[in-house]
């Protein structure tokens, strides 16, 4: 029957159901979104209807640890009675900061804190506020491996008692995970939610993972190897979205509660895959010995054998709205986490993006080539603008590409594009930033921030 239809009509009836099902996938999104806000409203509720004294629960996060954590505490404190409002830092006012409060707040790369953090920094840590009304706890999250371990926890836990805040108990800092900090921290809230004895952390627990397919991406590449990794689920389906994150165990040993050998993978595929995809570099020590997670995942794991992983929520990450264009920078392994944001909006009809991403060199090292290109000459890329920085006398970066193309940035941003960063932070994030900051000046790239559309994943 379709056959029969004239060539104009054929495109018409096509033009139809491919705006049926970009209408459907809309629907899904927004019918996702409103069953996780109702969720979250009826947990809110929960939270609220304890009949013990009040008590604050904040957090801070870049990659959705310090949330999932805060909802844990949340969680105890109400199951030994206390009533608990759970907040963002960003959603803070002066009004809120009396009685008691909990802080659980991360600090990410060497020593910044968290993008979700910087308008309270901005607009209430400038100020002077008598805060002797109130009494606090602070969980700071944090690397040694870094040079200013846990300096945004430090940072705020100076600020609350220089105002005059009172402690209810020393600082709790966690260095990457560390089980027995964390087992300090919830004898604390126990103590706080009654004497009540708090439940393990409700985070997800590990599952079972088929690794399935590695191929190697940079054959002949002047870096390191880096691998295009697939893990299929064993026990069920998994859901998440385009910006979240796989924490990765390396090793056959089931963990504990926590592991502080976990590593953090950004995603590079969507549900509908049927399965994780990942983008994996292998790293190596000053020393040049390899890095745990990256060496099991890339060379020691045997094809076929069982990975232990979960899903972590990143919400600071998530993509902007279909009609919003989107402009994705990154680098190296950074590809993975953009990648997932171009399937979703692929699958939603969303083609106003523009893709800048680099790396070494064009012979070996530019990932997932062919995808990409088709994507761009099916239009789902609007534009695409590469930097290698090895094929040229003078070191090409993403930077250098985005300061060429200033005019055009500010008009994708004067249309409402956001601007999404993903990969490494020595060196590229904090270039980009600076290039953003030339381009569009800092004030307007702070109320991007605010406004939720300059989101950056980077490690």
């Amino acid at each position: 029957m379709i056959a029969a239809l004239s060539p104009e009509a054929r495109r018409w009836l096509l033009a139809g159901l491919v705006a049926g099902l970009y209408g459907l996938f809309c629907l899904a999104i927004a019918g996702r979104e409103a069953l996780r806000r109702r969720a979250a409203r009826r947990e809110a509720e929960r939270f609220a209807a304890g009949t013990g004294a009040p008590i604050l629960v904040v957090h801070a996060s870049q990659t959705g640890l310090a949330e999932e954590l805060a909802l844990a505490t949340a969680r105890a404190l109400t199951a030994g009675g206390a009533a608990v409002t759970l907040k963002p830092l960003d959603d803070l006012t002066v009004s809120d900061l009396t009685g008691r409060a909990l802080f659980l707040a991360s600090t990410t790369g060497e020593g910044d804190a968290p993008d979700s953090a910087r308008r309270f920094i901005r607009d209430l840590m400038g100020q002077s506020p008598d805060l002797a009304g109130l009494t606090y706890g602070l969980l700071a999250l944090g690397d040694r491996s870094y040079a200013d371990y846990c300096a945004f926890g430090r940072s705020l836990d100076a600020w609350l008692s220089g105002h005059g805040a009172r402690p209810l108990f020393a600082p709790i800092e966690v260095d990457n995970g560390d089980a027995a900090a964390l087992a300090a921290w919830r004898a604390r809230v126990a103590e706080l939610g009654g004497g009540v004895a708090a439940e393990p952390w409700t985070r997800p627990a590990h599952g079972r993972w088929r690794l399935t397919e590695r191929h190697l991406l940079n054959p002949g590449s002047p870096g390191e190897g880096a691998w295009r990794l697939r893990l299929e689920p064993l026990d069920g389906p998994v859901d998440w979205a385009a910006g979240d994150i796989l924490e990765v165990t390396p090793g056959g040993d089931r963990p504990g509660d926590w592991t502080p050998t976990d590593r953090d993978y950004s995603i590079a595929s969507l549900p509908a895959d049927g399965a994780v995809e990942l983008i994996v570099r292998l790293m190596r020590h000053p020393d040049g010995r390899p890095g745990l997670c990256s060496d099991w995942l890339t060379r020691a794991a045997p094809l076929g054998s069982e990975i232990l992983a979960r899903v972590r929520t990143n919400r600071a990450f998530h993509g902007p709205a279909p009609d919003r264009p989107m402009i994705l920078i990154g680098n190296g392994t950074g590809l993975a986490g953009l990648r997932a944001h171009l399937k979703a909006r692929q699958t939603a009809g969303a083609h106003r993006n523009w893709l800048i991403f680099g790396e070494r060199t064009l012979a070996h090292d530019y990932f997932l080539q062919a995808e990409i290109e088709a994507w761009r000459d099916a239009g789902h890329i609007a534009r695409l603008d590469l930097a290698f920085s090895r094929d040229q006398a003078e070191k090409l970066y993403v930077q250098h590409r985005l300061l060429a193309a200033a005019e055009t940035v500010r008009s994708w941003v004067a249309e409402g594009a956001a601007i999404y960063v993903c990969g490494s932070l020595q060196g590229m994030a904090g270039e980009v930033h600076a290039a953003l900051a030339t381009i569009l000046d800092a004030e307007a790239l702070e109320r991007l921030t605010d406004e939720g559309r300059y989101r950056r994943d980077v490690y």
